[in-house]
């Protein structure tokens, strides 16, 4: 009886041992999932590989939440006004623009109406980097402006061009904050809306500095 008692025990014992041995042979074996815990816990990394950034996130151009626009959306008989031109005389010198008519149309009257109605009399650059001034905001803060709809072209922007403040996802633009390019920008063709060209006053724009004012906007 106690010889069958020994020969239970030491089989069980047996038993066991495989068990664990199987258990201990498992754990060793690699997963085919690099997210295990076992990757996670020994250290491991995931080869990532990093997408491309050709500028820092601080190239968006527009606050998330803009505000009520004070001289309202254009109205449809307003989108014809004619004016190829603005002056912008700023307390540096003066920027003339020469708009593109043809490819940012409701764009460029919703700025004649705004500069016809003196919106933009000592409103201030708010944003100066080395590759863009920005302004046009009546808070000055770069979270002023209404709503406008993207018109989106073919223009590329390269040093001088003249653009819209948006978030750069084809949704909505900004319709009082412009900017103008000091270089070549073309990470932001055809995601933000280019309305017109420096032809006179590129060095004024090279001298703006954060608070600078556009003391007034001539049209012709």
């Amino acid at each position: 009886m106690e010889k069958l008692i020994v020969a239970g025990t030491l089989l069980i014992a047996v038993l066991i041992g495989m068990v664990v041995f199987t258990g201990m042979k498992n754990s060793d074996t690699p997963s085919s999932d690099p997210l295990t815990l076992s990757s996670l816990s020994s250290g491991a990394s995931k080869t990532v590989t990093p997408s491309i950034v050709t500028r820092p996130t601080s190239t968006e151009l527009i606050t998330p939440t803009p505000q009520i626009d004070p001289i309202g959306p254009v109205a449809s008989d307003e989108g014809k006004l004619e004016a190829t031109q603005a002056a912008i005389m700023t307390n540096k010198g003066e920027i003339v623009i020469d708009f593109y008519g043809s490819d940012a149309p409701n764009t460029i009257a919703n700025f004649v109406k705004k500069a016809k109605s003196g919106f933009y009399k000592n409103l201030t650059f708010h944003r100066v980097e080395d590759w863009v001034v920005q302004g046009g905001d009546p808070t000055g803060t770069g979270t002023g402006g209404g709503n406008l709809p993207v018109e989106f072209n073919k223009k590329p922007f390269v040093a001088g061009s003249v653009g819209v403040a948006s978030r750069g996802d084809g949704k909505i633009q900004n319709n009082s904050q412009f900017f103008i390019t000091k270089t070549d920008a073309s990470w932001l063709n055809e995601k933000y809306t280019n309305f017109g060209m420096v032809s006179s006053g590129i060095d004024v724009v090279q001298k703006m500095e954060i608070g600078d004012k556009i003391l007034d906007i001539t049209l012709q």
